[in-house]
């Protein structure tokens, strides 16, 4: 146990988090990325409790929750990292913008800003780091009404 070879593995594991959704790539990603299951805090974008849950449940909520967007950018930065042994909290600052097209923006705005921290954990495996709890925690948002469970409300009324 190298403490930079985790810290370096740790800030690529949350690279490869935000890849999922900015390449649409819900097939080999979620694997490399979770734990199965896996506990998930969105309360404060989703307003929903914290939820523990199969990885193949989440990862199709996660494709139905993108399909809405024509584009995402995921910036994670700002890593804080502690490693215990095989667990280790991430504190890190996120910027995930959502772009949707212009006949769902319906002449409104097209973009959906989240701005805030996640507080992630993760455990050590035979394969490497994975994401055992994620939560974020915004701080801000702009136009919210573009998040995809809104959208999903608004287009199935």
């Amino acid at each position: 146990m190298d403490p930079l070879s985790d810290r370096a593995e740790l800030i690529e594991l949350l690279g490869r988090y935000a890849d999922i959704a900015d390449l649409k790539e819900f097939t080999e990603l979620p694997g490399r990325v979770f734990s199965d299951p896996l506990t998930l805090d969105f309360g404060s974008v989703a307003d929903i409790p914290p939820m523990t849950v199969p990885l193949a449940d989440y990862v199709e909520n996660l494709r139905g929750a993108f399909a809405f967007y024509t584009a995402t950018h995921h910036a994670i930065t700002g890593h804080v990292i502690d490693v215990d042994g095989d667990r280790a909290t991430i504190h890190a600052h996120v910027r995930a913008d959502h772009w949707v097209s212009d006949e769902l923006a319906a002449g409104g705005p097209n973009h959906w800003l989240v701005v805030g921290f996640y507080d992630n954990e993760a455990v050590r495996t035979a394969d490497g780091w994975r994401l055992d709890r994620v939560k974020l925690t915004s701080t801000h948002q702009d136009n919210p009404h573009l998040s995809s469970v809104s959208l999903a409300a608004a287009l199935a009324r």
